[in-house]
């Protein structure tokens, strides 16, 4: 291999790990800004992820979640019994097996992620007005576009 390839490898390794460090850096920024812009309750990193994910997915039990979430079971009971006593989520027994409880937000906490989530899609989209020019929002798509293929699947 002659040193001009291996110079070049090196130079588009270089700028794709400083890009990553930077697209890194710039999402962490991102989400916290966000999460400042809209929190209606100050919920913990574990129970932010618990409610999202009966969100998507109502009715799991303790273990499902823990499973899910990749922790033990008693950690996550420790979870859950603060999201039930905040009045977040609700506990009902299971129809085909009483022993297990499915868990499900209660509407309450339905319209506070519903505000939450608007309210952060309010302040970014007046940032962006105000930031960017409609050219510059034209290519902001364009790169959005082009950072949604890397949560793509690999072909």
């Amino acid at each position: 291999m002659s040193t001009v390839h291996t110079d070049t490898t090196l130079a588009k390794d270089s700028a794709a790990h400083a890009l990553a460090v930077d697209l890194r850096m710039l999402a962490s920024q991102l989400r916290r800004r966000l999460r400042q812009e809209a929190s209606a309750a100050e919920w913990s990193e574990s129970q932010r992820a618990v409610l999202l994910r009966l969100e998507r997915h109502d009715g799991a039990s303790v273990t499902e979640l823990a499973q899910a979430e990749g922790v033990r079971s008693q950690s996550m009971g420790a979870t859950v019994a603060s999201l039930i006593e905040g009045g977040w989520i609700k506990g009902e027994p299971d129809p085909a097996d009483g022993r297990r409880t499915l868990l499900s937000l209660t509407p309450q906490t339905r319209k506070v992620l519903r505000q939450v989530r608007a309210a952060r899609e309010d302040w970014l989209q007046h940032a962006i007005e105000a930031r960017y020019s409609a050219a510059e929002q034209k290519q902001l798509a364009t790169a959005v576009a082009l950072l949604q293929r890397l949560l793509e699947p690999r072909a």
